[in-house]
């Protein structure tokens, strides 16, 4: 059986510097207590060539059955080269601000871009905004289990990709239909041609019912 694009695959998957023991990513647990990665393994459900997983290992794929591979990927395909713009001064003002006392080769989270602390010099303080694996070559050993033909079970894959949050849904006919807290109808909104795209479904967006809005609601006809 013959992968294509936007079919949905159950794999397993361990990757590593090339020439190295550094695992840097993984969904098995022995790999990940192995390197000492402080991640909950779950299974990686995704669709070829949609962009919800790394490019070079979705165009390896396409094409390909289902099985175990290993594939090195050289950094223009995988995590990109170093760019120096990226290695940037950080006023220590801005850690005092946040409470944090930087200390070399801390990693922190500067408006949702990971950096590490290169160096700290007095109120100069010097970090690095570049994909810790960026400029090397990777090798991913793979193990692709599935082919899912569930619905449910990609679009509950898909919701998990986009908003990072286990939505309510249900499916009927061609149209697969999202509740959602009021703060957040107009955003996922925004995703009805992914949903065309890559699920083929129509999306409709409800306003999740809350027990304080039935509430209030009862207490107006009241």
């Amino acid at each position: 059986m013959e992968l294509k694009k936007n079919d949905f695959v159950e794999m397993d998957f361990t990757a590593r510097v090339k020439n190295t023991d550094e695992i840097f990513d993984s969904n098995i647990r022995e790999d990940l207590k192995k390197a000492r990665l402080n991640i909950e393994p779950k299974p990686l459900i995704f669709s070829l060539g949609s962009g919800m997983f790394l490019k070079g290992i979705d165009d390896f794929l396409i094409g390909k059955s289902i099985g175990k591979y290993s594939l090195e990927l050289s950094p223009e395909k995988a995590f990109g080269f170093r760019n120096s713009k990226l290695i940037q001064i950080i006023p220590s003002r801005v850690f005092r601000e946040q409470k944090l006392n930087p200390v070399q080769g801390m990693m922190f989270n500067f408006d949702g871009r990971v950096a590490k602390i290169l160096s700290v010099s007095g109120g100069r303080i010097i970090a690095d905004f570049n994909n810790p694996i960026a400029g090397k070559t990777v090798i991913y050993d793979l193990n692709v289990k599935r082919k899912i033909e569930d619905m449910n079970e990609k679009a509950k894959a898909f919701i998990d990709f986009l908003f990072r949050k286990d939505l309510k849904f249900e499916i009927n006919n061609e149209k697969i239909t999202l509740n959602v807290e009021s703060s957040l109808v107009k955003f996922v909104e925004l995703f009805a041609d992914k949903f065309k795209e890559i699920l083929g479904l129509k999306l409709e967006v409800k306003e999740e019912k809350t027990e304080k809005k039935e509430k209030e609601k009862s207490s107006k006809r009241d």
